[in-house]
């Protein structure tokens, strides 16, 4: 229904319309019919599209009698095929098209489509096809419940008035509004330009300054652009065929079809066939004499085309020319060369039954002048080819290829076929034929029902589909190392393997039962042991050839965070050595959507995970964390196939963690488990696994830190809580804090642990606002609650609090007490970087956290302005 408001109180109806007041009066009626007929059913709009189709179709000839009548153009009884054309063929296109209600409905994804009318449309109508175009426009916009108001052309008014009264009477006779078509009874171009402004689309047909005003008129607007319409002759064409269709549409109501050809251009080698084939049909070949009169005659003083010439006989166009061929000859031929439309008049459009024909000594070069023609004249209408659609299979792809026309036709007579659905059943027909681009129109097709239609749609939210994925096995328990190695053979059959992990795990025997057990098993091994804390590119490179210098069919990373993420890098370039680094680091906001689409790992080899620390639970999770030391940038890199087909969390190799190691680790999966509680992604199913993990860090992390090896419960706990907040973030994601972390770490190389630590506290008091500035956009995350969620977790640890507030305060507090406790510093100051240096870097430092991957399911959408405050707060410790 049109969203323009209709006058409560309507003025007395104008006996008719022929100033802007009347005009105004006029657009009121319709707009007041359109709204009512906006509410009919498809069953009401169809009674009457079948009424109007038929009313139209019985004043056939009439109609095209009083066209020639009125504008001396055309010949009646093409007339009466282009006005049969416009009601039978229309109706027929679109007698079962759905134009009302619902067109599409899913309600599991929660999308309905409706089709609603655009409103009240404007409708030019030109005066070479004044009733068929008006019986056309009127019939679809009749079809898609729009009312429509037309502007005939001055020379036609009264055909085409006459043309919309038929299919308006018979519209309100099968129940249509009265006034859902209307016309301007004494048009100008004033009037004309009121029109289109005052109503909701635009549907124009005519000149190029017509179409001009359409599209300024500042409503939206199907207009289209000149025809100039050229047809190449091949030399493998049946030039009989050729010919005779050229002819066929040429002489069709005297050439007054935009599409219709305006020159001809041939292969030499069939150029004399097809010569004595146009003679031999009544066409007369002008001589140079004749030519150049022709030329003098095409268009006006003003470069336009000659309306005197427009829809006249070849007689009639010579004697006005000043000469006379055969009053019998069908189409005058002038042979040229010229193809600047500047300089040769026979270049250009004409709208008439003169035809310029170009000789080409090649098919390249025939391409080359059509191409010509095309552009300089008729861009984006209609282009023909005639040609062995067998033997010229190549030159009908090279011809599509070439021509910039919404059309192009093979073997078919451009007037008829460019209309549509008579030499091609699936080209709908239509009397206004969009240009596209190329002319500066807004379509490119013919114009139908559907674009006359708006789609509504209505949007339910929806919330997306979660997941929980984890490693294929996932082994933990002291002591169970052995066992799960073990099925590297008897499950796996594997044959090869090589160990990644660092300098020091190497050289103090971390490995050795490992290697131990390959060698018992009989598998192949090989070790790399250059994994430097936060790995770099240099790092991976160097891995991925040992690989492939190796090619083994499984990788065990044996390690901490930095172990495991090189070993994944150096998996992906092992499997897949073509992959870019830049596309593997891309940001996505839905790892599901990703722009780039992460190859199929496991092909060559098996990934194996065995954690040495108690904190990264890197060994579940799809990320890998990679440093470009050229340029201090930390990528944070994610995606599932990157999760490892086998993890091991085996408190015995985790026995003789140093403190620092324990307190940095073990502080990392605490804001692992704090992040992926509060994260937009939570979810029942991780929201369990944090709040274990949070639990277990508070209660053994300080038992841990204190007594190492000597508390062996406490030593498997923490490997328990690790892995448990790994495979907690693994699905729900982490927050700004990693993002933070990571640059901290990248450019004042803070172990990752502890740069967590330093900035756990202030990010969670900065999630924690209740109304922040922008939260994070996912659909299931409805409102800020980050407040409450940190109360939970209070709550599950016992906290005192007799509100969220109080709870959350306790928590903070908690979670400082437990950073003193295993001696982290309480400011990055504190901890000893240099002040200098770090506002040296804070600026870039705050772009690349807004930029990490972890930013982007963080609860409190965060701003870069606020993320250099939350860096300051951290380093100077003003909490």
């Amino acid at each position: 229904m049109s969203s323009k408001k209709v006058s409560e109180k309507p003025t007395k109806r104008p006996e008719i319309v022929n100033n802007v007041e009347t005009l105004m009066q006029r657009l009121d009626e319709v707009r007041s019919a359109q709204s009512i007929f906006a509410t009919y059913t498809q069953e009401q709009v169809d009674k009457i599209f079948l009424a109007a189709a038929t009313a139209a179709a019985r004043n056939r000839i009439p109609l095209a009698k009083m066209a020639v009548e009125e504008t001396k153009m055309g010949v009646v009884e093409d007339k009466v095929i282009k006005n049969h054309f416009a009601s039978e063929y229309i109706y027929n296109a679109y007698k079962d098209t759905q134009t009302c209600g619902v067109i599409e409905e899913d309600k599991a994804f929660g999308i309905t489509k409706i089709l609603e009318p655009l409103g009240v449309i404007a409708a030019v109508v030109p005066t070479t096809n004044p009733t068929s175009t008006a019986l056309f426009k009127s019939l679809i916009s009749l079809k898609t419940r729009n009312g429509i108001i037309f502007s005939p052309h001055p020379g036609a008014k009264k055909c085409t008035i006459a043309a919309a009264k038929i299919v308006r009477d018979a519209a309100v006779a099968a129940g249509a509004p009265e006034g859902i078509i209307a016309w301007i009874d004494e048009p100008s171009i004033e009037l004309s330009i009121e029109v289109m402004k005052r109503a909701d689309t635009v549907l124009a047909t005519g000149g190029p300054a017509m179409v001009r005003s359409a599209y300024s008129s500042g409503k939206p607007a199907l207009g289209v652009g000149n025809g100039n319409t050229p047809a190449l002759i091949d030399e493998s064409a049946d030039v009989l065929l050729a010919v005779n269709s050229v002819i066929h549409s040429k002489t069709f109501d005297n050439g007054m079809i935009c599409a219709s050809e305006q020159s001809v251009v041939v292969m030499d080698s069939v150029y004399t066939a097809c010569k004595k084939e146009f003679e031999k049909r009544g066409c007369y070949f002008l001589n140079e004499e004749e030519k150049e009169k022709v030329r003098r005659v095409i268009l006006n003083a003003a470069g336009n085309i000659n309306a005197q010439i427009v829809g006249r006989t070849p007689y009639q166009i010579s004697q006005i020319a000043g000469f006379e061929c055969p009053k019998d000859a069908k189409v005058l031929i002038g042979e040229v060369t010229e193809l600047d439309v500047s300089i040769e008049p026979f270049a250009h459009e004409k709208l008439s039954t003169i035809l310029a024909m170009y000789r080409g000594k090649t098919f390249e070069d025939c391409v080359d002048i059509v191409d010509r023609l095309v552009v300089d004249g008729g861009i984006g209408h209609t282009s023909v080819l005639y040609v062995d659609p067998v033997k010229g299979a190549n030159k009908i792809k090279t011809f599509e290829e070439r021509m910039k026309t919404g059309r192009v036709l093979i073997n078919t007579p451009s007037s008829q076929g460019g209309i549509g659905d008579i030499y091609n059943f699936r080209l709908m027909p239509s009397l206004t034929l969009g240009c596209g681009s190329w002319a500066g129109n807004a379509v490119s097709e013919n114009v139908g029902v559907k674009n006359l239609m708006n789609i509504k749609t209505v949007a339910e939210r929806r919330e997306n589909m979660l997941w929980l994925r984890v490693p294929e096995k996932v082994y933990f328990k002291k002591g169970c190392i052995p066992v799960a190695i073990q099925e590297l053979k008897d499950v796996y059959n594997k044959k090869k393997a090589f160990i990644v992990t660092d300098t020091f795990l190497y050289k103090n025997g971390y490995t050795k039962a490992i290697t131990d057990q390959l060698d018992n098993m009989g598998i192949v091994h090989h070790t790399f042991f250059d994994v430097t804390p936060d790995p770099t590119l240099t790092c991976a490179n160097a891995g991925a050839k040992a690989l492939a210098e190796f090619a083994p069919d499984v990788i065990i990373a044996v390690g901490g965070g930095s172990a495991m993420d090189a070993a994944k890098i150096m998996w992906i370039m092992y499997e897949h050595p073509e992959a870019d680094f830049a596309d593997l680091a891309m940001r996505f906001m839905d790892i599901r959507k990703r722009v780039y689409v992460f190859p199929k790992m496991g092909v060559k080899a098996d990934l194996v995970c065995i954690a040495t620390s108690s904190g990264t639970g890197s060994e579940v999770t799809p990320f890998a964390i990679i440093t470009d030391e050229s340029t201090n940038t930390k990528y944070s890199i994610a995606d599932y196939a990157l999760l490892p087909t086998m993890a091991i969390s085996d408190a015995d190799i985790m026995l003789d963690q140093p403190k620092g190691l324990t307190a940095s680790s073990g502080i990392d999966a605490l804001t692992h488990a704090f992040e992926a509680y509060a994260s937009m992604l939570a979810n029942d199913y991780t929201d369990g696994l944090a709040l274990k993990a949070v639990k277990l860090i508070f209660d053994y992390l300080p038992r841990a830190y204190k007594y190492g090896r000597d508390d062996i419960e406490a030593r498997e706990k923490m490997a328990n809580a690790s892995t448990i907040a790994g495979i907690a973030f693994a699905n729900a994601f982490l927050g700004v804090c990693h993002s933070m972390a990571h640059k901290l770490g990248a450019r004042h190389h803070v172990q990752h642990g502890i740069a967590n630590a330093l900035l756990i506290t202030d990010v969670m008091k900065y999630n924690a606002a209740e109304v922040p500035k922008k939260m994070g956009t996912f659909p299931q995350y409805a409102y800020p609650h980050t407040m409450a969620r940190y109360a939970e977790i209070a709550s599950y640890l016992g906290l005192p609090g007799k509100n969220d507030q109080e709870k959350f305060d306790s928590l903070v507090a908690k979670v400082e007490e437990l950073k003193a406790t295993i001696g982290i510093a309480k400011s990055i100051k504190e901890h000893g970087i240099d002040e200098q240096a770090f506002l040296d870097t804070l600026d870039v430092m705050c772009e690349e956290a807004f930029d990490d991957q972890c930013t982007g399911t963080n609860p409190r959408y965060p701003l870069m302005s606020e993320i250099r405050e939350l860096y300051l707060d951290a380093y100077y410790g003003r909490r």
